[in-house]
């Protein structure tokens, strides 16, 4: 702007019960963007509509800049070159995913570090797949009945029989618990390999020879996850887990 100082007015709600949280981002957003703010609170809800009526608007807070509207906080970050803050209805994502593996990675490591004093150990890898058992576990139980129902489009055994998909979760929040401790693999093992195993075939059939484009339930039943590679690796996740559990409670690996 040659020099100018950059301005920008802003229009929105700061009401006695509820403040905007987009409102804030807005104007957090123009700062470190280094303009300076015209802030207009819209304090009562009759405030709000009349603002929304005058200028065609259903939606606050409003940015204008050089006397030209730029819009709401989603429109004010493409402005000014930034992805939008909120994804469309629908789309996929891979954030749930990876949000989950980058935190149990980091927890096996700092409880490696703890008990061993070193980051990467067997011990930190087995934590990983079971911490992540768990994380995905807990996701699934967040809404169970949402989780089944998605699961169904897919699941060989749960749409042969419906309670399955109800149990499954439980069965691998279990069978993560139990690794974790390296408790009972007379019961973890045979749960991980058999949800890990029917959960494989169905996926691989479902992706890769029906070709069918699904979402994928593995971090609950309201993601936007594709099913494919993620799901696929979940369920080789937990066969590897089963195995490698089993042979170490049969002696057959030590360490």
């Amino acid at each position: 702007m040659n020099g100018k100082t950059k301005t920008a007015t802003v229009f929105r709600m700061v009401m006695p019960d509820h403040t905007c949280p987009y409102g804030i981002k807005t104007i957090d957003l123009l700062k470190r963007q280094g303009f300076e703010i015209h802030d207009n609170h819209l304090t009562t809800r009759e405030q709000t509509d009349a603002f929304k009526a005058e200028h065609g608007v259903e939606t606050t807070p409003q940015t204008f800049i050089d006397g030209k509207r730029i819009g709401g906080f989603d429109a004010l970050r493409e402005y000014f070159g930034k992805a939008p803050a909120t994804k469309g209805e629908g789309e996929t994502s891979y954030e749930p995913v990876i949000a989950i593996f980058a935190t149990t990675f980091l927890l096996a490591m700092a409880l490696s570090w703890f008990s061993f004093q070193s980051l990467l150990t067997i011990q930190t890898a087995e934590w990983f797949v079971s911490f992540s058992m768990v994380f995905l576990a807990l996701q699934k139980l967040q809404d169970v009945r949402s989780f089944s129902t998605m699961f169904l489009n897919y699941d060989l055994l749960a749409r042969r029989w419906v309670p399955y998909g109800l149990i499954y979760p439980f069965g691998e929040a279990l069978a993560g618990l139990l690794m974790s401790a390296k408790a009972l693999p007379i019961i973890s093992v045979p749960i991980s390999l058999f949800i890990g195993t029917i959960g494989a075939v169905s996926v691989f059939k479902a992706v890769y020879i029906d070709k069918r484009e699904l979402k994928c339930a593995c971090v609950g039943g309201n993601s936007n996850v594709p099913l494919g590679f993620v799901s696929l690796t979940e369920n080789l996740f937990m066969i590897a887990m089963g195995l490698w559990m089993g042979a170490s409670a049969m002696g057959w690996i030590a360490f």
